[in-house]
């Protein structure tokens, strides 16, 4: 009996031996956001499912994460098996070949539930070459009190006159409360995000069909004279140094009236163990002049797979559970609807526990006003809202935005600024090659 027992704890020993030498370690590459953070507590549902396949996280800073995963791919390193990249990469890597195709995920996957404006951003020649983890837009977050105070109320869809009417009437200094708070940041990702999409609705854009820069234009002219002048009347001090992270924290403590950013802040700003206004936050439609184009932008984090990974299966398996329906519902169960990531599936806000997140609505609504492949009010050669898909636009997009920056804080005009990003612009782009 002893010995049969010993056989058989022997052979189990050799069978786990041999299921954990089978098994193949993919390695993540992923942003240090909450979301991501909270999905690699949730593992062990997918270890239970997968027990074939061991994953590895690489947990980077966004700028060092984008860095890193450029590096890898452009040299097919196949240091990653799996990639966290966004919007602006897809298209780029995607049409250098540089990702697999995830046009064969297993049919209850279901991609055809993905919500085409975020699909159409991740797709190339009808291959989609990226998974949404989560999806946003951006809108007005807005004091529901001090509008009513203003005497004033806020449309579904206003206009920038509108806007500006309400931060003027809604601020009040001496009481530190500050009408609008927007991006003044310099960076392609900061304050170029927010003013490339605030461009757009005044009839203007980055480049026309020939690739020239559009500074010169009177719809630039227009957007950055009224960000200025909203900025320094009914702004908060100090704001060219403020990105979305300190913005959020003036809105959370009470000192904003008015907040356009992306639609992911909704759950921070409604959430009472960290904002002091909670209750009191009204959402809206980004505004618009009334030329056919709002000021929201379209942006997703997403999983791929990099054309050099050797374990293509492993990691579209992985992907496909990440990103699934069934992940949805397990951060339900775990954390409440209000936390599950938004922005890229339509089942979700045909949920009727999510219908019932008071911002999920402005959400999807905004998602859907956005369109990357027809960005501008004009014709325009490239795809992207708040950013341009070509490689060049990192560093094209953060000089430009040092630029505003600047003018914001006061040491230049408008005028100086629009000038200097055309000149700049012009040249880059000559020397790249778009302008012959």
């Amino acid at each position: 009996m002893t010995y049969s027992f010993r056989a058989l704890m022997g052979a189990c020993a050799v069978a786990a031996i041999s299921t954990a030498a089978a098994a193949e370690t993919i390695t993540v590459a992923t942003v240090n956001n909450g979301d991501m953070i909270r999905m690699q507590g949730l593992m062990a549902e997918f270890n239970a499912r997968h027990p074939d396949i061991q994953v590895e996280w690489v947990t980077l800073e966004e700028n060092v994460l984008r860095q890193k995963v450029t590096t890898d791919i452009a040299t097919k390193g196949g240091q990653f098996d799996v990639l966290t990249i966004g919007t602006y990469e897809v298209p780029i890597w995607g049409k250098q070949g540089w990702l697999v195709s995830l046009n064969d995920l297993p049919p209850d996957y279901d991609a055809d539930d993905i919500l085409p404006a975020i699909r159409n951003g991740l797709t190339v020649d009808g291959e989609l070459y990226a998974a949404p983890f989560y999806g946003e837009s951006s809108m007005i977050m807005y004091r529901t009190d001090l509008m009513e105070k203003a005497g004033l109320t806020m449309p579904d869809a206003p206009s920038w006159a509108f806007v500006k009417e309400a931060a003027a009437k809604m601020t009040d200094k001496d009481a530190e409360v500050y009408g609008i708070c927007l991006r003044g940041k310099a960076g392609w990702g900061e304050n170029m995000a927010f003013l490339s999409a605030m461009a757009n609705s005044y009839g203007t854009s980055w480049f026309d069909m020939d690739w020239k820069p559009q500074f010169d234009s009177e719809g630039w002219k227009a957007a950055l004279t009224d960000y200025l002048d909203m900025m320094t009347n009914y702004g908060p001090p100090g704001a060219s140094n403020n990105g979305f992270n300190e913005n959020l924290a003036l809105f959370q403590q009470g000192k904003c009236g008015m907040w356009i950013d992306a639609t992911v802040a909704a759950s921070f700003v409604t959430n009472p163990h960290d904002s002091t206004v909670a209750d009191k936050v009204g959402f809206a439609l980004a505004p618009d002049t009334g030329k056919g184009k709002r000021s929201n932008w379209l942006w997703a984090w997403n999983l791929a797979i990099p054309a050099g990974s050797q374990k293509v299966d492993a990691a579209r398996t992985f992907v496909a559970w990440a990103t699934s329906k069934d992940y949805a519902e397990l951060v339900a169960s775990k954390e409440g609807w209000a936390n599950v990531p938004p922005g890229t599936r339509t089942s979700l806000y045909e949920n009727p526990e999510y219908q019932k997140v008071p911002f999920a609505k402005m959400t999807l609504d905004s998602i859907n006003a956005a369109d990357p492949t027809n960005p501008a009010v004009d014709p325009v050669p490239y795809v992207g809202i708040q950013f341009v898909a070509i490689p060049e636009f990192q560093g094209i997009g953060t000089a430009v935005g040092q630029q505003f920056s600047a003018a914001l804080a006061g040491s230049m005009t408008a005028e100086a600024a629009l000038e200097a990003a055309q000149a700049f612009t012009t040249r880059e782009m000559t020397r790249a090659g778009y302008i012959k």
